[in-house]
């Protein structure tokens, strides 16, 4: 059996050239970016396939670059979520297995991204669509509409509907981001892009996903992170197992306040029957993998 670990922590994307500092050693070539992330982090976040649907090729170079243990999460096609909004979907959702398949079993949540539009009267459309979705697949809700993060009948509908079906909520933490001030580009852009919306942090099911848009300035995160310090520690005692992506505004040293993080957690669950294991950079005097 290969390892799985406690908690699944990873980035935004495997490749950014800035990481050939912290992550990849100089000279790599970005062919081998993946496979460089993959012996540090557990897990990354799929976003390329929400835009295009990879070739078939590129899919299979995915599967072989990462160990057994590591997870993918893709996005499921804009197509989908936001052009058919769920419905009469179901021939482009079975194209897009199929062509994912080889990385199917390293796939630990696929990711339904839902636009702000997509409101409490579009719930019905939602449960049919997680009703036709594969059962052995793990899935996870980001819902963006204000409606679902007002505490009121719209938020517990959409609760216990992902609850009924075993789908993961997926938490967007960005008050550190919106609270660094907007004068660098990074900065501005995530202000206009990244959702404004409360942080409920709510587990409907066995893999809950946290989603913290850092702010540039790393210690400044501390403050923040400090609510997940309790929060994740409780899910772990509960035998659920997590998902952490972390990003900062231009991800150059999201590696950084992700190793930054993880050990802050790793302190608090210090002598727990769950405790981590050690994550650190491959230069720069962290020489440590997570897998």
């Amino acid at each position: 059996m290969h390892f799985s670990p406690p908690l699944f922590v990873g980035m935004a994307m495997w490749s950014h050239a800035p990481w050939q500092r912290s992550l990849y050693g100089r000279g790599c070539p970005s062919t081998e970016r993946l496979s460089r992330y993959a012996e540090t982090f557990s897990t990354v976040e799929g976003n390329t396939t929400f835009y295009a649907t990879p070739k078939p090729a590129t899919v299979l170079n995915w599967q072989q670059a990462t160990p057994d243990s590591f997870r993918f999460t893709f996005k499921l096609p804009k197509t989908i979520t936001h052009q058919y909004k769920l419905q009469h979907c179901q021939s482009q959702l079975s194209e897009f297995f199929h062509i994912m398949a080889p990385v199917a079993e390293k796939t630990g949540i696929w990711k339904i991204q839902l636009p702000a539009s997509f409101g409490p009267s579009e719930l019905p459309a939602l449960s049919a669509f997680l009703k036709q979705f594969p059962q052995d697949f793990t899935v996870g809700v980001e819902v963006r509409h204000l409606a679902f993060f007002a505490k009121g009948e719209a938020e517990t509908a959409l609760n216990r509907l992902l609850w009924e079906h075993q789908a993961n909520r997926i938490i967007m933490d960005t008050r550190p981001v919106f609270s660094a001030a907007p004068t660098t580009d990074a900065v501005i852009d995530a202000h206009q892009k990244k959702p404004k919306v409360p942080v409920h942090a709510v587990a409907t099911a066995q893999h809950p996903v946290v989603r913290f848009i850092g702010h540039p300035d790393l210690p400044a995160n501390d403050a923040f992170f400090a609510n997940w310090l309790k929060r994740l520690p409780h899910w772990l005692e509960e035998g659920k197992q997590p998902y952490l992506f972390i990003h900062t505004p231009d991800n150059d040293f999201a590696p950084e306040l992700a190793v930054r993080l993880y050990q802050q957690l790793q302190h608090a669950l210090a002598g727990h029957a769950g405790a981590l294991p050690d994550l650190k950079l491959p230069e720069g005097g962290d020489q440590v993998s997570l897998l």
